[in-house]
């Protein structure tokens, strides 16, 4: 059986973290996201709590110096042991999902790769967002545009070109045109489309 990754970033709001469960549900996956950092804990007997506090972060570069090449921040080591542990498993020649961690970027050199973008109406997020935390509207939209600056800034430290920027996707989708089931049946021909070809 040929290797497949599933790299999904999404919009916060988009549903697409419960997009890529049911993907990796779909093909008996493993789904690999913020429990990369506790396996990644697990395997160097440290404390998974303060990783937790710098996962996904933006570095500001006024606290910030490289010195030889290396970083001096916590943020950017966290990242790279969030980007190594992908590319062990990548390198295994496992084939899993993973959401966000710039694994779009970081593994563009596997064959298996398929990168999917998930964004969503403003109105429909902002719902999402209000019934899945419960929230006021003020508060929903407080909390998307906090989120998604955070990813932004995250994955444009790291990768070298925008988050976001439908290019540097396979397959851009707007959750919100569809319902979910139709949007993961979508992407799920679309994976199984791309498979056919990457098994040629």
């Amino acid at each position: 059986m040929e290797q497949f990754i599933i790299s999904i970033s999404r919009e916060f709001g988009s549903l697409g973290h419960e997009i890529a469960e049911q993907i990796a549900r779909h093909y008996n996956l493993t789904l690999y996201d913020r429990n990369i950092l506790n396996e990644v804990a697990n395997s160097r007997n440290v404390d998974v709590a303060p990783l937790h506090e710098y996962d996904e972060e933006r570095i500001s570069r006024i606290f910030h110096r490289t010195i030889r090449g290396m970083s001096t921040h916590i943020s950017d080591h966290v990242a790279q042991l969030q980007f190594d542990f992908l590319k062990e498993k990548a390198e295994s020649g496992e084939s899993f999902v993973v959401v966000g961690r710039c694994s779009e970027c970081i593994l563009k050199e596997y064959k298996g790769l398929i990168s999917i973008f998930i964004r969503g109406d403003r109105e429909n997020k902002i719902r999402q967002v209000m019934e899945a935390h419960h929230l006021t509207r003020s508060e929903a939209i407080y909390m998307i545009r906090k989120k998604d600056w955070r990813r932004k800034e995250y994955h444009n430290t790291h990768c070298d070109y925008k988050w976001g920027d439908s290019r540097n996707y396979d397959l851009t989708i707007n959750s919100s045109k569809l319902s979910l089931e139709e949007c993961v049946q979508l992407l799920i021909d679309y994976i199984d489309r791309r498979y056919k070809k990457i098994s040629e």
